[in-house]
């Protein structure tokens, strides 16, 4: 397979980036790859440090691979370069490549459209353990900001606490709840039929509790957009067809992906296994979160407006 040479620029960057590991401490070159390069060639320029190459395109795939460097696959590229980082380190992280507490050198192209020419240090335990508030945002949904952090929040506490003692699993369907309700169907005798509004809100103390607790039976949560929980172990029904998730996801996540594809919801699933956090939208994980021994988080960004001349 034909190769591209290495520029004098990305020759530049590796050798800071040596330079930087060894005063750092750092151990993993992460590089955001457009462009099939002799990754071999570059492997061994850096000398101890370990390669790690992330790409969506099939021929940069295919050249890591032939020159035997730990690859990360991208299947959906988000919509801005730190998005894009970011979900390939979660990425990673979870094919345990990367370890949740490492510190990296990321390489990408930053200004230009295919050549690296960036560099930055990330330690993954501050970047995984803060999120803002414009990471939910960028979903574009009409489901209140507010309602989704609170959901989240709760899905992350599940995830990381399990449940007396135990890991649990857990889905949430947020928004468009009649359409989802009507592609579902009950599982278990519904716990939160006959209450009122109020003693259903998700925001309620005693009603996250309860959904902790409830957690650990089958089926969905089915949250309307002003945080009503509307019923709870719903068996979801949407179709999977044409979805694509990454391998080692099980069917709970598959559920996830179909619905929020199907009715334009938001679904959030908590692995079992990991206590990951995995957010979905039209069928795509759009965010991911993975468990951390200190809670998550939120930061605000105020930004004003251009001012006008």
């Amino acid at each position: 397979m034909k190769r591209v040479e290495l520029s004098p620029q990305l020759t530049s960057l590796l050798k800071v980036a040596k330079r930087l590991a060894s005063d750092c401490e750092i151990e993993v070159v992460f590089l955001l790859a457009d462009i099939p390069y002799d990754f071999l060639e570059i492997s061994k320029s850096l000398g101890k440090l370990r390669l790690v190459v992330s790409s969506d395109k099939p021929d940069v795939q295919r050249a890591a691979q032939e020159d035997g460097i730990a690859l990360v696959p991208l299947i959906h590229e988000p919509q801005t370069r730190q998005v894009q980082i970011s979900q390939a380190i979660l990425e990673a992280i979870a094919d345990e490549i990367l370890a949740s507490g490492d510190r990296i050198i990321a390489l990408y192209a930053g200004f230009e459209r295919e050549h690296a020419d960036s560099l930055s240090i990330v330690s993954l335990a501050d970047h995984l353990a803060k999120l803002t508030s414009r990471d939910l945002q960028r979903l574009e949904t009409k489901v209140p900001l507010q309602t989704l952090r609170t959901v989240v929040d709760l899905a992350v506490e599940i995830g990381r606490e399990g449940r007396e003692g135990k890991p649990v699993g857990a889905l949430f369907v947020v928004g468009n709840h009649r359409k989802v309700l009507s592609l579902s169907h009950e599982q278990v005798h519904d716990p939160f039929k006959g209450y009122s509004q109020k003693d259903r809100m998700v925001s309620n103390p005693r009603v996250k509790e309860s959904m902790k607790e409830l957690a650990q039976i089958d089926g969905a949560f089915i949250i309307s957009s002003d945080g009503v929980v509307q019923s709870a172990g719903r068996i979801l029904n949407a179709s999977a067809e044409g979805l694509t998730l990454s391998k080692g996801l099980g069917a709970r996540h598959w559920a996830a992906a179909a619905i929020s594809k199907e009715t334009g919801a938001i679904a959030i699933a908590v692995s079992e296994s990991t206590g990951t956090v995995r957010i979905f939208q039209d069928g795509y994980v759009v965010l991911r979160i993975e468990p951390m021994s200190s809670a998550m988080k939120w930061f605000d960004f105020d930004t004003e407006p251009p001012q006008s001349e």
